[in-house]
């Protein structure tokens, strides 16, 4: 047979058709111009939507073996952790019921005793509630301002207090506002009382939120978790106000004093309303005003009654 006469062409079975990189072009280009028309004009959203409605129900079925498996695992987790609560509570009750009954004795005890020896009893606090306002915007101190100024009756050196403890004292008073001092400010100081030890000492303001308690021998018996409370012996903080926890001691060879670092009790950032307190000094110059003035009224109503007495008696020696 002549070469010229054979059908060059593949069979129906072996033909190819475009090439792969065409098909790829063209897939891709169809790819792209598809994302773009759905981006802008959202032509898959009503297929997207009517999909996600038909595939809805088998979904929840799907899901409702988890959904019950879920829920009876955090039903049983809080039937756990309500039963210990309620055992944790039901213990907190018991040690509270016989911290109560102690405190019932041991302040008819003070009482009895204050009454032997004749001392004075402690002073009533009188305070006035006030809002944080802002924090002072100085970056080298730690300070905030108060809604309550000399109109209301803020005191310069008054303390400063939350539900927690101590923040500070008033340093400066204006006629409606009034500034904070922090316990942490760098030149704040207060004394203190170790209320395990009953060691007197003073805690000085830090840096980064903490406070240092200075001047403390080495041997000293301080330990991380004891609680320092207001000495009462600087005429401004009554006495027995939380101040701070003792968060650590270093106790150092090349030196005769121990450094002890202080957490504060009163977090100033989560503080926003507090109650100003009258100074302790105040309030004991108005103790002595107000027995003057009793003292005075007796002594008036004493020589009122001279007078009469004398004029009395002439009646009875007519008689």
């Amino acid at each position: 047979m002549p070469l010229g006469t054979l059908d060059r062409n593949p069979p129906p079975l072996f033909r190819e058709g475009p090439s792969a990189l065409t098909k790829l072009a063209f897939c891709a280009a169809l790819a792209v111009f598809l994302m773009v028309a759905d981006s802008r004009f959202q032509l898959t959203a009503p297929a997207r939507a009517g999909l996600a409605l038909a595939l809805h129900p088998l979904q929840r079925a799907l899901l409702a073996p988890v959904d019950a498996w879920e829920q009876a695992g955090d039903y049983a987790r809080g039937m756990e952790k309500a039963t210990e609560a309620e055992n944790q509570a039901r213990q907190q009750l018991a040690s509270q019921a016989v911290i109560l009954s102690r405190a019932a004795q041991l302040q008819a005890e003070n009482t009895r005793l204050r009454a032997l020896l004749d001392l004075r009893e402690a002073l009533p606090v009188k305070g006035l509630a006030a809002e944080v306002l802002y924090e002072a915007p100085d970056p080298f101190s730690r300070r905030i301002v108060i809604d309550r100024g000399s109109h209301r009756g803020v005191r310069l050196g008054a303390p400063v207090v939350n539900d927690a403890g101590v923040l500070g004292q008033v340093t400066r008073v204006y006629p409606l506002s009034a500034e904070v001092t922090l316990l942490t400010d760098r030149e704040a100081t207060i004394p203190v009382l170790n209320t395990r030890t009953q060691q007197r000492g003073v805690a000085y303001g830090g840096e980064r939120g903490v406070m240092e308690l200075r001047f403390i021998a080495a041997n000293a018996d301080i330990k991380p978790g004891d609680a320092l409370a207001t000495s009462g012996l600087d005429g401004l903080y009554p006495p027995g106000l939380p101040v701070a926890k003792v968060a650590e001691v270093e106790r150092r060879g090349d030196t005769s004093f121990a450094r002890v670092g202080l957490a504060p009790v009163a977090q100033p950032d989560s503080a926003r309303h507090v109650l100003v307190l009258e100074p302790l000094q105040g309030q004991e110059d108005a103790r002595i005003e107000a027995a003057q003035e009793a003292a005075s009224a007796a002594s008036a109503a004493e020589s009122g009654a001279r007078p009469r007495r004398a004029a009395s008696a002439p009646k009875g020696g007519h008689r």
